[in-house]
This record gives C-alpha cells, sequence and structure tokens, in this order.
C-alpha cells in the first residue's frame, strides 16, 4: 500500500454527478476509474497527524463558492476551469501549514480544474472541447468539505471527509 495522501475539495452532489456524467461520456473508458474531482495536493505523507489535524481545523469555516469560468483545452484532454479567490486563499493557508511535506507540484499557485477528458488525441479534444463550449454559460457552484484519499498508483482510495461546518 501506498503511503501517500491525495487531498480533494469536495462539491455539491448534484454538480459531482454532472462532472461524473461528463468523464463517463468524454473519459477513455480504460482511463476513466475515478470520480470527477478537484485536487489540491497531489502528494503529502499519509502517516502525518498534523495533515488531518490542520483539515479538521480549516473545515470549521462555511462552504466556499467556485465559479466554473470556462473550458480548456490542455492539448490531450478538456477540463472546466474554476475561479475562486476564497478557495486561493484556503489552498495558501494550507501550503504554509504543509509546507514541510510539499513536493514542487504542489508548491506552485494552485490553477482549480475538474478534468473531463484526459489522455485522448488533441483531435477528440479538440472536438469535445468545442462541443461542450456550444452551450457553456459560466455558473457557481458550492464546495463543501476536504477530502483525503491514499493514492493506489492508479486509483483512488477514499479516507476521510471533512465537512465545512458554517
Amino acid at each position: 500500500m501506498s503511503s501517500i495522501q491525495i487531498i480533494t475539495l469536495q462539491m455539491e452532489e448534484a454538480y459531482q454527478a454532472h462532472f461524473n456524467a461528463l468523464r463517463e461520456r468524454y473519459f477513455p473508458a480504460h482511463a476513466n476509474y475515478l470520480d470527477a474531482h478537484i485536487t489540491l495536493f497531489h502528494h503529502l505523507p499519509l502517516e502525518e497527524p498534523a495533515i488531518a489535524a490542520t483539515l479538521a481545523d480549516v473545515a470549521r469555516r462555511g462552504p466556499l463558492t467556485l465559479t466554473v469560468a470556462g473550458i480548456v483545452n490542455f492539448g490531450k484532454g478538456v477540463a472546466y476551469r474554476l475561479v475562486s479567490d476564497e478557495l486561493q486563499l484556503l489552498h495558501q493557508q494550507l501550503q504554509q501549514a504543509f509546507d514541510p511535506w510539499l513536493i514542487k507540484q504542489d508548491r506552485q499557485a494552485l490553477r482549480p480544474h475538474i478534468t473531463v477528458q484526459n489522455k485522448v488525441t488533441s483531435f477528440k479534444a479538440d472536438y469535445v472541447h468545442k462541443t461542450l463550449l456550444e452551450d457553456f454559460v459560466p455558473f457557481d457552484m458550492r464546495a463543501t468539505g476536504l477530502q483525503t484519499w491514499r493514492y493506489l498508483h492508479g486509483p483512488w482510495k477514499a479516507l476521510t471527509v471533512f465537512p465545512f461546518q458554517k
């Protein structure tokens, strides 16, 4: 078993179902073994109790509002771009708390997104990007908590949910 954990932002159930359905439709079936997610940290030690304590502490805040602001074609796939000043501040706070354990990727500025297609040709990504843009209108959704996952060299195993309290 891996000793690495991933931290994601939990979204409202209706939007979780919406983005899962988009992944079912556009993600290659052989590579679609995760639900839609918003990754905050990719590689933290699982055994470090200070991480869970920090997540429990910051979860005392209320839900965050995220604006689903656009759709991005990143060459081999498509993702929905998220915007939230509140989320950026929360991420910076967590980066400070997790500083001793951060890898280079997790030290970078957060570019929040939800990937609905990956590991495809640029032709397929272009097609899906254009298709999704046809009726896209920006909208808001709520983030309802933080979640930890054990990384299993591909799939993830859900560990703990820290729901936002207020």
